[in-house]
């Protein structure tokens, strides 16, 4: 398999769950502006709608948007419990998180990335924000994860847009279980090795 990724954009969800799921995978860097990889191919021949992520099957096919490229990561190894079984309303559940997280969260961040943005935009931005936060810092009351006890793609999903909050003057601490809960999955091993081989940290 390959993964089309761009450093610290929400490709690198797919990225860490093919770690923690143990796959075999090659990584190809795309530049977003110039829509090429690294080896200079077009990217828009892969993916025509030209941002990432986008999962590359062994055969050809390929699949794009996070969290359809999650859920199929999940299910290639359904004993490392990444996702509940298909049809389980555990698995709906799952469904639930990732589109909150998709909607409410990550379309919400973009604005705060366009350099065109007011000032008065951006803080209208952060505040909507904050209000999906409370939902979200409220569900670790009673688990340390999204589904329970045991992380899903989803809680690897939701790690990745809340890391774009040190990007954009977002600040956490006023939700020490979000903080909590980064602390938490930013130190499993194969979140660490997924931000080292994008150049977001160093060994």
């Amino acid at each position: 398999m390959k993964l089309y990724y761009s450093p610290g954009a929400c490709s690198l969800s797919p990225h860490i769950a093919l770690r923690e799921a143990g796959l075999n995978f090659e990584l190809v860097q795309v530049d977003l502006a110039s829509k090429k990889t690294a080896s200079g191919q077009n990217y828009l021949e892969i993916n025509p709608a030209g941002y990432v992520p986008c999962l590359q099957l062994d055969d050809g096919r390929t699949l794009t948007e996070g969290p359809a490229i999650l859920q199929y990561v999940a299910d290639q190894v359904p004993g490392k419990l990444l996702a509940p079984a298909n049809g389980s309303f555990e698995r709906y559940h799952l469904q639930q998180w990732l589109n909150f997280i998709s909607t409410e969260l990550h379309k919400n961040f973009s604005p705060l990335f366009n350099p065109a943005a007011s000032e008065d935009w951006r803080n209208a931005v952060r505040q909507a924000i904050a209000a999906r936060l409370g939902v979200v810092a409220t569900r670790f009351e009673d688990a340390p994860y999204l589904l329970g006890d045991s992380l899903s793609v989803a809680d690897i999903y939701l790690f990745v847009v809340l890391s774009w909050g040190a990007y954009v003057n977002l600040d956490l601490s006023p939700w020490p279980a979000l903080q909590a809960f980064m602390g938490r999955v930013g130190g499993r091993e194969a979140v660490q090795a997924a931000l080292r081989a994008e150049g977001l940290v160093k060994d």
